[in-house]
């Protein structure tokens, strides 16, 4: 994973021009407010947020924002996957879930934690149910 986002520093703008516009389309998709759309970027100034949507060229990469976007990336593949229906993936977040990692809460209540663990442990789980490693 670090090599990888190593690689992607190195690549310059063309990064952020397509993966950017990637992980909102996601966000669109999931229904997630601008406040959950920050969280789950790590970001902490909702200008930045913005300015990321409307010029995503210009943001900043850096190794936190590589590595949430690909467990971003990594999720909603696995819920594709998982649940070939989109209404049905795209719900899936919003969803009480039994599984005792959740409690009986939403898969985006572990989400919206903060943390990049938690994106991991969420990913870690869909990529287990789908028989991946």
């Amino acid at each position: 994973m670090i090599a990888q986002a190593e690689q992607l520093l190195q690549r310059g703008s063309s990064v952020p021009r397509s993966l950017l516009p990637a992980i909102f389309g996601i966000f669109s998709q999931w229904r997630l407010t601008g406040a959950q759309q920050m969280t789950l970027l790590g970001l902490g100034n909702e200008k930045t947020l913005y300015n990321w949507k409307n010029q995503p060229e210009k943001a900043k990469l850096t190794r936190d924002l590589l590595e949430r976007a690909s467990y971003i990336l990594g999720i909603y593949q696995s819920l594709q996957i998982l649940l070939p229906d989109p209404a049905l993936a795209d719900q899936w977040l919003a969803t009480p879930n039994d599984n005792p990692l959740f409690n009986g809460t939403a898969p985006l209540d572990r989400l919206l934690a903060g943390h990049v663990v938690d994106l991991a442990v969420v990913r870690n789980f869909l990529d287990a149910e789908r028989g991946g490693w």
